[in-house]
C-alpha cells in the first residue's frame, strides 16, 4: 500500500473569497504579517499499488478525474513510502 498526498489549490487567476475571509480574519487577531492567503482541499489516499510510481499515476488520474476541477484548481501530488497492508 502507498500512501500519496493530493493537495488541490484554486489557480492563481481565480478569486478566493474564503481566502481573503480568513485573511481578514487573521489580521483581527493580530496577524498583520500575513500578506495573503489562499485556500485549497487536501486529499490522503491509501493505494494498493505495486511501487510508488503506480500510486503516483492513479492519483494523478484521480485528480484529474474527479478530485480537482482543472477550469479553476490546479493540483500537486506527493507520494510516500510503501507500506505493510
Amino acid at each position: 500500500m502507498v500512501k500519496a498526498k493530493v493537495y488541490v489549490t484554486l489557480k492563481p487567476s481565480i478569486l478566493d473569497p474564503q481566502g481573503k475571509t480568513v485573511a481578514g480574519a487573521l489580521h483581527a487577531l493580530g496577524y498583520d504579517a500575513v500578506r495573503d492567503v489562499r485556500q485549497g482541499k487536501y486529499f490522503e489516499l491509501d493505494i494498493d499499488a505495486e511501487t510508488a510510481q503506480q500510486a503516483r499515476s492513479l492519483a494523478r488520474e484521480m485528480a484529474d478525474r474527479l478530485l480537482a476541477n482543472p477550469v479553476i484548481e490546479s493540483y500537486r501530488v506527493e507520494v510516500g513510502q510503501e507500506s505493510a497492508p
